[in-house]
């Protein structure tokens, strides 16, 4: 079993089409994959169980938020989306307004939408480095759509927040965190999460 993330570099003339990457990934249902926009594709190992309950208690606060709110949709980690870079990113969890998820055609929706979420979530997990995470909320704060995203590292008790065009904000040990005007009236409680 894998115990981090593999990083497979295609050359030039081997680069999959779309198509042909979003197949790869479904027959490989049971790895976590993603793809950069330079195409380097990284295969990540599943989650251990106690980062895969707190990844869940963000989702369900998420979602339960999302259901009482009904402005949009949420997303699991197991979701792909097509950056306008070309690269191919499932967030730990996500949120989109529904007249944008709604803007997409059938198809569209079938694959892994061309579009970038609303919000995103990413938590950090004990073998994960930070700053290729921050790396990855950065790409996500230079797509057209974003509004807010957070990077949870759980080892260090710390939320890092992101807007587009602002500087990262970093909340130490906070209890709970705001989805701003973003996400009206949701908290996330973080005791279910650290």
């Amino acid at each position: 079993m894998l115990s981090s993330a593999i990083f497979l570099r295609m050359p030039s003339d081997l680069q999959m089409t779309d198509e042909q990457f979003f197949e790869f990934c479904q027959v490989n249902r049971d790895l976590r994959i993603e793809r950069d926009k330079f195409g380097e594709i990284s295969i990540m190992p599943p989650t251990g169980s106690e980062t895969g309950n707190r990844n869940f208690n963000v989702a369900l606060q998420l979602g339960i938020w999302s259901e009482q709110n009904e402005t949009g949709i949420c997303f699991d980690s197991s979701t792909g989306f097509k950056l306008s870079t070309g690269a191919d990113r499932s967030p730990d969890a996500s949120w989109m307004k529904l007249e944008r998820w709604n803007a997409l055609s059938s198809e569209q929706q079938q694959r892994f939408a061309p579009i970038c979420p609303d919000f995103v979530v990413e938590l950090r997990s004990s073998s994960d480095n930070l700053q290729p995470l921050k790396d990855k909320m950065e790409e996500y704060m230079r797509e057209p759509g974003i509004q807010l995203g957070w990077l949870i590292d759980r080892k260090h008790r710390k939320v890092y927040i992101y807007r587009p065009g602002m500087s990262e904000e970093c909340l130490d040990n906070p209890v709970t965190v705001s989805g701003e005007s973003v996400l009206p009236g949701f908290v996330l409680n973080m005791s279910k999460v650290w």
